[in-house]
């Protein structure tokens, strides 16, 4: 579902300052904000040392590329 947010300018700076640094999309940073503060995902960090402690390092680390995927949302990608 679409939704349409107005935010200032200057909010708007930050969040792509942000998400720059993060090496992600302005979208993909703002659904990782909205995820979090909705507690309904975790970080591909948090996640993978979970999983971790009863994984194989090659298991974990197919997980860790698995997860790749969630910081590779493009603006352009939403219909």
């Amino acid at each position: 579902m679409p939704v349409s947010l107005r935010i200032p300018p200057d909010k708007e700076e930050m969040i792509r300052k942000a998400a720059e640094r993060a090496g992600m999309s302005k979208t993909a940073y703002i659904i990782e904000a909205i995820d979090e503060k909705l507690g309904i995902s975790e970080s591909r960090e948090q996640t993978v040392r979970e999983f971790a402690g009863w994984m194989s390092h090659e298991e974990a680390e197919e997980l860790r590329h698995s997860l790749d995927v969630f910081g590779e949302i493009h603006e352009g990608d939403w219909p």
